[in-house]
């Protein structure tokens, strides 16, 4: 867990509002677009974190995801596309002490920035990626995004996208992230605790938070987030507890051989105790993959939630403790004299 500074003791963290993050850029975004509540959530959320303003950074890179640096009262960087993994990740390797966020969406993280992606997973720095995923390209007037669904059809697939999506979570679980989950534009209370979750987390936390686009892909995620849908087709991850869903809480999900399969709790065929038991914090990344993976079965729900968050050394403090042990076995260096050295020559 992240070190806090208590407001109660001098020299601590002055008490901070939702206010005091809010910057004095007019937000625009489209009308009734889900990033407002995203913002809003963070906003929320940070004054709660127990560190100084100044000493947050949020990074992102293009589209309308992107634009959330300029909202928020912190530092930031509004970067290229793509990329903003790669500037994360020097801004916490040259200043271990920050609060480091990568802000980005469906195209820019998994498109154009698919290799910086998983790397940034791999390696496992500080750092807190928040994933827009709307399932479409909307800066871009709606061509068909990598996570949109085979079929899609768009301004630049008319026929129908006949690309196979990407699952984001899969993919970050495949490439060894430490913190993986997923959350809602409109539950707002979820999202604030999977944000402050992800805080917590020592090592890199990815979020992806499912967010409509009212003018380009309207309700793609509507079956989940609506009150009359929701209950029937999402399943709320909570660690040590069983899979159970519906409206009436009568139903869950158990292990059929390698699939997942839906019963009644109300049958008397089932109890609880046949039920898959959610453990996010299980070294083995196997029960995560096959809960990632629900979301392609048909009839199952949406897992919403933590699947996993487990505690790996992080990138900068691994590289400052090799920095250290080369300084101690070799002294501090001497640059002057690394570029005059035998490997050096004159260009004529």
């Amino acid at each position: 867990m992240k070190k806090r500074t208590s407001t109660s003791i001098p020299g601590a963290v002055p008490t901070l509002t939702k206010k005091d993050f809010e910057s004095d850029q007019d937000v625009r975004w489209c009308p009734g677009c889900g990033d407002y509540s995203i913002l809003a959530q963070t906003q929320r959320i940070l004054p709660e974190l127990g560190i100084p303003k100044e000493n947050f950074v949020f990074i992102s890179g293009i589209g309308c995801s992107s634009r959330f640096p300029y909202y928020l009262n912190t530092y930031g960087f509004h970067t290229i596309h793509g990329r903003a993994p790669t500037i994360a990740a020097g801004v916490k390797a040259a200043h271990p002490e920050l609060s480091v966020w990568v802000i980005t969406g469906d195209g820019d993280a998994l498109s154009i920035g698919g290799n910086h992606f998983i790397h940034l997973m791999r390696r496992n720095p500080d750092i807190n990626v928040l994933l827009f995923n709307n399932r479409i390209y909307g800066l871009t007037k709606g061509q068909y995004s990598p996570t949109s669904e085979q079929g899609k059809r768009t301004s630049s697939s008319p026929m129908g996208s006949i690309d196979n999506p990407f699952n984001p979570i899969s993919l970050a679980l495949a490439a060894g992230a430490t913190f993986v989950a997923r959350s809602l534009d409109r539950d707002p209370e979820h999202l604030r605790g999977v944000i402050k979750a992800a805080f917590e987390h020592k090592g890199t936390s990815f979020i992806e938070i499912y967010q409509n686009c009212n003018v380009y892909n309207d309700g793609t995620f509507f079956t989940y987030t609506e009150k009359a849908t929701k209950a029937e087709n999402t399943v709320f991850l909570e660690h040590s507890e069983p899979l159970i869903f519906g409206k009436e809480r009568d139903k869950g999900i158990r292990l059929n051989g390698f699939r997942p399969e839906v019963v009644s709790l109300t049958s008397g065929q089932y109890s609880l105790d046949d039920l898959i038991i959610h453990d996010q914090y299980i070294e083995d990344s196997t029960l995560a993959h096959f809960l990632s993976r629900m979301t392609e079965a048909p009839g199952i729900p949406h897992p919403i939630g933590i699947f996993r968050s487990v505690e790996h050394p992080c990138y900068e403090d691994l590289m400052v403790e090799q920095i250290n042990t080369a300084k101690q076995q070799m002294g501090d260096g001497d640059l002057e004299a690394l570029l005059h050295s035998e490997d050096a020559w004159v260009v004529e």
